[in-house]
């Protein structure tokens, strides 16, 4: 959900009219933009992006198990790392995760002394117009979002009042707070309308032929794709047109 939650966080932020650059790769780039949003590589605690020692705000995506030969076999292994991006002082915000990679979390911030929340679900949110709508299809999609309006919320709160913000929470209680809901604002609402993310839950549709495109590399991640591949077959299957004597293939 690394890149998923970039591309809505940059989306919303552009929408503000700001000069944003997304980075994926290559982080030797000196950053000429006015606002980075930077996503991870692969793990966090020894990842070449934590060139930035000073960042706004940090996000930690839903795990799963991958590159296991760098980050362990475990998903409390794996949490250790992406604790890694973690820095003193700075918000942080991540999603539900099982319990034992939230655990590794919550202590990973409270030994960096980085104040942590949980991300609300998306349908707490408070909208004028309805549900959110997001440009990027699969039910998996809802959490990004959410991660995406925290950070998206979080830098704009930060930067407005040079560094002044909310209370910081306490990392020695049970669990990890939950961070308060608001009301997004009509730009963040249109950039989770307008995200696009080639490549992720993507349909094109070339005359009768209806391609669907997405990755997946984790159990979990392919989990969500079929999740999200029958959703979208069957809506390709009842937007077919009526009467015709060779139907929509789907691929």
């Amino acid at each position: 959900g690394k890149g998923s939650t970039c591309a809505y966080t940059e989306q919303i932020l552009r929408g503000y009219g700001l000069p944003t650059g997304f980075f994926r790769y290559k982080t030797e780039l000196k950053f000429p933009v006015y606002l980075a949003v930077v996503e991870v590589i692969i793990c966090g605690a020894y990842d070449c992006t934590n060139i930035i020692k000073k960042p706004w705000v940090c996000g930690v995506s839903s795990h799963g198990i991958d590159h296991t030969q760098i980050l362990g076999d475990t998903i409390e292994e794996i949490a250790w790392h992406k604790g890694g991006i973690f820095k003193p002082e700075v918000p942080a915000f991540t999603v539900k995760q099982p319990e034992g990679s939230m655990a590794v979390l919550k202590q990973r911030a409270s030994e960096i002394e980085c104040p942590l929340w949980v991300c609300p679900e998306l349908e707490d949110y408070q909208t004028d117009c309805g549900p959110l709508q997001l440009g990027l299809a699969g039910q998996h999609q809802r959490s990004n979002a959410s991660l995406a309006l925290q950070l998206s919320h979080t830098w704009l709160q930060r930067r407005r009042l040079q560094g002044t913000w909310r209370t910081l929470p306490s990392l020695h209680g049970p669990g990890v707070p939950l961070a308060t809901p608001f009301t997004p604002s009509p730009i963040m609402t249109k950039g989770l309308a307008d995200t696009v993310w080639a490549g992720r839950t993507q349909t094109l549709k070339n005359g009768e032929v209806t391609y669907f495109l997405d990755g997946a590399h984790t159990r979990r991640s392919m989990q969500a794709c079929v999740s999200w591949f029958q959703e979208a077959a069957v809506r390709c299957e009842r937007n077919s047109p009526i009467g015709v004597w060779q139907p929509q293939r789907c691929w």
